[in-house]
Order: structure tokens, then sequence, then C-alpha cells
């Protein structure tokens, strides 16, 4: 973190001295920034770097760095408006919609102005990130024999083999494929699962980038209602008998935004009504490596316990590693694996082998389980900490549910209160929270945000977070 603070520092000083020199003109040497800012020689050539993909240097081997010359005059704008004719003539008739909403997904991708708290981050902040770990992988990877080839369109056979030792139960090397994060790996399930136009249950709330997908597809999501214990399976047999959907998509733990844990005496309710109705269960297993340390033991996931076919099991190392390290894998048994890896091959080709090589290398090291039990210790603070602090300052915002795993908590508002106005006013506030409805694919029973304790740098933060928020609904409420 200090060294990407010391490159951009450096490169916003440097771009403000490049007035000095005329077009050509040569900079001082590396060596003579090295001395005149005190920083590294990788600092120097990481800011150098920068400015020359803005345009505003120019770098020789051996040459040293000069000022670019004066940029042209850009070209007048074109007229675009013939488009608007071309992406909607006859939208009405089309199955799969041509234009998709990615606004939910947006909401925890987008990285708030600078000094606001992020408590709409997805992801775990670069201090909880495995950030030696995986550059110490991905260098060992680029050494590997091979490690630049082409790759199985399958995956390599070890890491295919790590996942399905990870998920357990029966499940082989050969029904596992290596996809490219799990946005990637539930996009191409869904395809595989449900032509256009066909409904598809899905938990409620849910994963706003789930609903993305099915709509993208064409396919029409049906909400089944979740409780403490996960979703209720006397809704999802009448859901199915309803519409004759053939494809269910659950997080049976803890679920996104709920937290919860499908009960063990669901587990084989839920497998036993998809199977009766010829259905497929999609497992979205996103977040089994980021449980807190006083979870205690962990239920299996539905693939381990399912020898029929029935579940397509979706697993992924992205959320308890970087949002950049887009490595998951998808299991299936049966004829679906074919249709499975066909859309694979003509969406992808296949995940690139350094990054497959590197996920290898990171799970393979003593530093991953020690990655594992820190994040483990540093979420269950965090939780905690956010927990303490909404229970002082905001008691009336309702936690029903406080989760063992996962990464945030997800809060009902008192009846009434407007979501879009609390979420402008935390951001004025200097807070970023999520909004409950992309969540809902109907009418939402009541107004919900969802607080992440993980994209933030620690509890102090967290603390201040709520406090802003405090801010906000004093204004709302």
């Amino acid at each position: 973190m200090q060294e990407r603070s010391s490159v951009t520092d450096l490169a916003e000083q440097l771009r403000r001295e490049l007035d000095r020199y005329s077009p050509g003109g040569k900079l001082p040497s590396s060596r003579v920034l090295v001395d005149r800012f005190r920083v590294s020689p990788v600092t120097v050539s990481r800011a150098l770097a920068q400015l020359a993909a803005e345009g505003l240097v120019v770098t020789r081997p051996g040459a040293g760095a000069f000022r670019a010359a004066a940029r042209t005059s850009a070209a007048p704008a074109g007229d675009t408006s013939w488009q608007e004719v071309a992406l909607s003539a006859d939208g009405a008739a089309d199955l799969v919609p041509r234009s998709v909403d990615a606004s939910g997904v947006l909401v925890s991708l987008a990285a708030p102005p600078p000094g606001v708290v992020e408590f709409n981050g997805g992801y775990l902040h670069p201090c909880l990130q495995p950030e030696r770990a995986m550059s110490a992988a991905l260098a060992r990877a680029g050494r590997r024999p091979g490690a630049w080839g082409r790759p199985p369109t399958e995956g390599l056979p070890e890491l295919r083999q790590w996942f399905a030792r990870s998920i357990g139960g029966a499940v082989t090397t050969a029904e596992v494929l290596i996809t490219a994060g799990g946005q990637s790996a539930l996009t191409t399930a869904l395809r595989a699962l449900a032509p256009p136009g066909a409904p598809v249950l899905v938990e409620s709330p849910t994963y706003p980038g789930m609903l993305a997908i099915a709509r993208s597809a064409g396919l029409r999501p049906v909400p089944v209602p979740v409780d403490a214990d996960g979703v209720k399976p006397a809704l999802l047999a009448d859901a199915f008998r309803a519409t004759g959907a053939r494809v269910f998509v659950c997080q049976p733990l803890f679920q996104n935004p709920t937290g919860a844990v499908l009960a063990p005496e669901r587990r084989g309710e839920v497998l036993r009504i998809a199977r009766e109705a010829g259905a497929f269960v999609v497992e979205d297993d996103f977040v089994r490596r980021l449980v807190h340390e006083d979870a205690g033991p962990l239920p299996r996931p539905l693939a381990a316990d399912d020898p029929d076919g029935v579940v397509v099991h979706v697993g992924s190392l992205t959320k308890a590693t970087s949002p950049s390290f887009r490595v998951s894998a998808l299991a299936a048994r049966g004829p679906v694996l074919d249709r499975l890896r066909a859309i694979q091959i003509v969406d992808t080709f296949f995940v690139p082998r350094p990054l497959q090589e590197a996920a290898l290398e990171l799970v393979g090291s003593p530093a991953w389980p020690r990655h594992l039990r820190t994040i483990s210790a540093e979420l269950k603070a965090r939780r905690d900490a956010m927990t303490a602090a909404l229970r002082l300052d905001l008691p009336e915002l309702a936690l029903p549910h406080i989760p063992s795993g996962g990464y945030h908590l997800w809060l009902r508002l008192p009846d009434g209160t407007d979501e879009t106005a609390l979420t402008a006013a935390a951001l004025r506030a200097g807070v970023a929270i999520t909004p409950g409805r992309p969540y809902f694919s109907a009418e939402p029973p009541a107004g919900h945000v969802r607080l992440s304790f993980a994209a933030v740098a620690g509890p102090q933060e967290i603390k201040e977070g709520v406090r802003r928020l405090r801010t906000a609904c004093d204004e709302v409420l």
C-alpha cells in the first residue's frame, strides 16, 4: 500500500513539473529522481510508466525519459445518434433483451470518492488481501515450465483436483471446470440450464449480480422467500409447481445479503424438491473461505451430498484474495457437464494459464492457511465492531441476524423510509451504503440497507462510518 501511494505521489509531482521542459526535452535521470525524492528505483520506474501511459512522457531504453510532444487537437465528435435506432429496432420481439441493467452490480464495484467510508464494497480491503503471497505465487508461476502455454480448456488438472477436494463428497477432478470468477461461472450455468424466456427460481432477497445475469439472458426471476434458516422448502415446492421452472439458484452458506445458512433439516428437502421437479440447483458457494473464527464447523456444500447430479456448484477464490484474482470452478455431474464445457469454450476459450498456475502456487503454499486464519479473526473483529456501533448509535435499524461468515450485515429500515434518500444523504455525510431494493426481484416487503465491514481499513473506520450514517439518518428518518 505504501509503495502504491509513493508511486501516485511521485507521478503527481512529476506531472506538475512537466511544464519546465519543452516537448522532447529530457527529464532528470532515474538516479537523480531517486536521490531527490528519496524513493526507490522501482517507484521511479512505475511513476514514469504511469506518465507514459497518460501520453505525457516517452521513455527510451538506455536514453531516459522525455516530455512527449504536444497533443494535437481532438477530432470533431461524430454523430452517433443513428445507434438509438439500431439498438432498439424491433426490441419488443427479442427473447433476450439487448440492453442490460448493471446498476445493482456497480454499487459494489464502483469505488467511492476519496474520504468516503466504503460500506458498499464487495471485496476485502487491500490490508486484508494476501498481496505478498499472491505476488510470490505469481512470480513462481511465471517460472513454471510451460506457464505461458495454452492450458487444457477444462483447466489445469491439479487445480481442478484441488477444487474437487474442497467440495468433498464423491466429486471428482473430471467433474470440475476452471472458470474466470464466480460471475462468469454463474453466467455459464444459467445459459446452460434455461432457455430464453424461461422462469428461474431465486432466493428473495438475493445477489443483484445474479438477477442481472438472469435478466440479460432473457430469463424471468421468480422469488422464493428466505428466513434465518435459508430458503423455505414449502414455498420452493409451490414455486416449482406454479412456474414449471427447471432451475433454482441459491447460496446455502452465508447467503447474500441476509447471511443465513441453510438449516440441516432443509438441505435434503431442497434437493428432494428439485429432484422431483426435474430441476437443477445452482449452488453459489461464494464465501466459504470467509468464515469467522467463532462459526464452528461448516456444513458441506450441497454438491457433496448430491449423487444424482441435481447440483451445479460454483466455488471461487476471488472473495478470499483479491477482485483481480478471478479463479473459480464449476462442478457438475452427468450430461450437463458437456453443455457447461461447450458454453465456457465458446465464451472464453479458457482461463489464462499463468493465473491458474498462480492459484496452484498460492493454495499450496504455507501462506494460504495463515491468510485464512488471519481473515477469519479480522472479519469477526470487524463484524463485532460494526454490530456494537450500530446498536449504540443506530438502534432504530433492525439487525435480525448476525452472520458468522461473509463480509456484511443486512439491516431493515423503519417503515416508510426512503432508501434512495437515505443512500444519497449517507454519501453527503461521507459514507457509501448499498440500498436493499436491487436485491429483490419483485416488490420488497420493507426498506433495507446492506453494510459491508470488509472493504474498510479497520474497526476505527467502521465506527466513523456508523457515526456518519447516524448523521444521514437524522436527516432522513
